[in-house]
């Protein structure tokens, strides 16, 4: 019969490094972890960004934006009036001084907050201070919404080279306003070009939407 006794005094420093072993084993995996977490969260903050523009029926912004690379979502929505959770119906009647707009999210790796404002500016009619195209009425008015500092500077330079570079014949009436809460529209306004392709493009061309941007930036290249 073995003597355990004799065997004690040596399981004692074995268990001790096999137990500091895996307690540092299982503190790196959590630090890789958090480091990773911290990594992608980074990234995804620093690449995913928001813009908010206004250019008249967000079904035609919602579609023309979308076909932007960089671009990864665009929702329609009501923007720039008094009124909390504003239907289509009362925004339409232009007493809760909404507009209706697009908010995109876009990858600023692959695009630029400036190339998204040069592609608005030829998405609309600028100098149309009372609505856009064949809808009237300050509830379909262009504007740009900034969210930062940095957008407020890019739009306001962007709009300085329109003056000083487009041959419109009139001022500019688009506005560069700060954010305020946007509100999706309902949902059978998302995405309405792809749901209702034959309705929606009646739409557009009886609007006169891309004859009147022809006139004025020329055909689409």
């Amino acid at each position: 019969m073995k003597n355990n006794s004799l065997l004690f005094p040596d399981i004692i420093p074995r268990i001790y490094v096999n137990l500091v072993t895996a307690l540092r084993r299982a503190f790196l995996a959590t630090m890789a972890s958090a480091i990773l977490l911290t990594t992608l969260t980074s990234t995804s903050y620093a690449e995913n960004q928001t813009a908010t523009f206004a250019g008249g029926c967000f079904w035609c912004s919602e579609s023309d934006f979308e076909k932007l690379d960089g671009v990864i979502a665009v929702t329609s929505g009501y923007i720039g009036g008094q009124l909390k959770n504003p239907t289509y119906k009362q925004v339409s009647a232009g007493k809760t001084g909404h507009t209706e707009g697009v908010q995109i999210i876009f990858d600023s790796s692959e695009t630029s907050y400036e190339i998204l404002l040069e592609y608005f500016w030829k998405s609309i009619d600028p100098i149309d201070g009372g609505g856009q195209f064949c809808d009237r009425g300050q509830q379909y008015r262009s504007e740009i919404f900034y969210h930062s500092k940095k957008q407020k500077l890019a739009a306001e330079k962007s709009r300085q080279a329109l003056v000083e570079t487009a041959n419109l014949g009139a001022p500019i009436a688009t506005k560069i306003t700060a954010a305020s809460t946007f509100y999706p529209a309902e949902d059978y306004h998302q995405d309405y070009y792809l749901k209702n392709p034959v309705r929606y493009n009646y739409y557009r061309w009886g609007c006169g939407r891309d004859k009147r941007l022809e006139q004025l930036w020329g055909k689409p290249q």
